[in-house]
């Protein structure tokens, strides 16, 4: 199959990329490609060290993915030794622990499962950077090294400020780059993709590459997706992320939480929509275009049906107030009860709503809590609630149980 047209390939490229270095390079190599009926080599490399894939990780994934659409080669860098070193981009500190081989080769194998889910696989070469790091003799690392200098490592950002404060530089941490770097001689990469914080070991790979007689290759770097909460990159343990192996409903529930004011990146970022489609959506109502976007995303790592499902249930259960289907059940003994009825704040208590008494006077003094189909408000700490096997009770929006009465 021929490859699209040049402008139509950088098109594609260009959406949703931060920066590309250097840029007046891209299409006398893309021009190249078409005219030879050569693929590109598109590298991108990640060290295994444990990772749930969430949204922020799709974002060079898709790029990948589009790459390989276009008709070129996806090469995925498994970085079995830089991860035994630890990146240091965007670090004021060395890794504290650094992971066995076993480790890191059960860590490549589940990360390649998910990345399953984002790109082609079966049309992607995939490597391990120790297949030609681990036969290296002492000598060909010393002759490696000796391709860099320290005052070019220092050009680093990161190196340059813990320098500056004083803070340990190990020497280990000096080959990450390199080996990064040499990775691109190896396989002949054309264009690796990455963030920005990559950037020194994108252009130290040009300069290898020249040294080789090879071809330099060109970065193309993706912004920093945010997270839930609008302003810090998407990470696991911020608690800001939407996990691709989540289920439709919860990452339905998250993409209702996106801010208003990201909305633009996610779309751009996330999904394939024409941008004048995503502006027609973004002028409209905020609701609309979250419950479109999280139709779009969910669609691609399950399937449509599923989106539709989990927009469809957010409406009933969320959007409308509607009862959730998948209420948890709490046993309550009737010897707790008096007459069948029991205190509101020790009701909340018994059945798990609440840590604490006061947690629960707390509740019921706001406003929260509320019991039956109806959701009836609880008006004070020492109502008396009848209890019978199927009542529902509420501590706010999230917090909900049907009581199954026992003897």
């Amino acid at each position: 199959m021929p490859f699209p047209p040049v402008e139509e390939q950088l098109a594609v490229i260009r959406r949703g990329v931060e920066k590309i270095v250097p840029e007046n390079e891209l299409a006398a190599k893309l021009t190249k490609s078409r005219e030879t009926n050569t693929p590109l080599r598109i590298k991108y490399g990640i060290d295994p060290t444990g990772i749930d894939v969430h949204l922020g990780h799709t974002v060079p994934l898709r790029k990948i993915r589009q790459f390989q659409e276009l008709g070129h080669q996806a090469v995925i860098i498994i970085g079995n030794y830089t991860a035994l070193v630890g990146d240091p981009s965007g670090r004021d500190h060395a890794r504290s622990k650094r992971l066995t081989e076993d480790e890191v080769e059960a860590n490549a194998v589940d990360y390649l499962n998910q990345v399953g889910k984002v790109i082609d696989l079966s049309k992607a070469e995939v490597h391990r950077n120790g297949d030609w790091f681990g036969p290296m003799s002492f000598a060909e690392i010393l002759q490696l090294c000796g391709k860099v200098t320290v005052a070019q490592l220092l050009t680093r950002d990161d190196f340059a400020k813990r320098f500056a404060a004083e803070t340990p530089i190990f020497l280990h941490e000096c080959l990450y780059p390199v080996m990064q770097a040499w990775d691109s001689v190896v396989i002949k990469s054309d264009i690796e993709l990455g963030g920005t914080e990559q950037l020194y070991s994108f252009m130290l790979a040009r300069d290898l590459q020249t040294a080789q007689k090879l071809s330099p290759q060109i970065g193309v770097m993706s912004p920093i997706l945010v997270g839930l909460d609008g302003v810090r990159r998407m990470g696991k343990s911020l608690g800001n992320y939407i996990g691709i192996s989540e289920s439709p409903f919860d990452m339905m529930k998250k993409f209702m939480q996106v801010p208003d004011a990201v909305m633009r990146m996610y779309f751009e970022l996330l999904t394939d929509l024409p941008l004048n489609q995503i502006d027609a959506l973004l002028a409209g109502h905020p609701k609309t275009a979250k419950t479109t976007l999280a139709r779009a995303v969910i669609g691609q790592y399950h399937s449509a049906a599923d989106a539709e499902a989990a927009a469809t249930r957010w409406q009933q259960e969320v959007g409308e107030g509607g009862l959730p289907t998948d209420i948890p059940v709490v046993n309550l003994s009737r010897s707790k009860l008096v007459e069948g009825k029991l205190g509101a704040a020790r009701l909340l208590v018994e059945t798990g709503l609440t840590p604490s008494t006061s947690d629960a006077r707390r509740a019921i003094a706001q406003g929260g809590a509320y019991f039956g189909e109806g959701k009836t408000r609880i008006d004070a700490h020492d109502q008396l609630v009848a209890v019978e096997t199927g009542l529902l009770v509420f501590v706010g929006k999230k917090k909900f149980c049907r009581v199954a009465l026992s003897d």
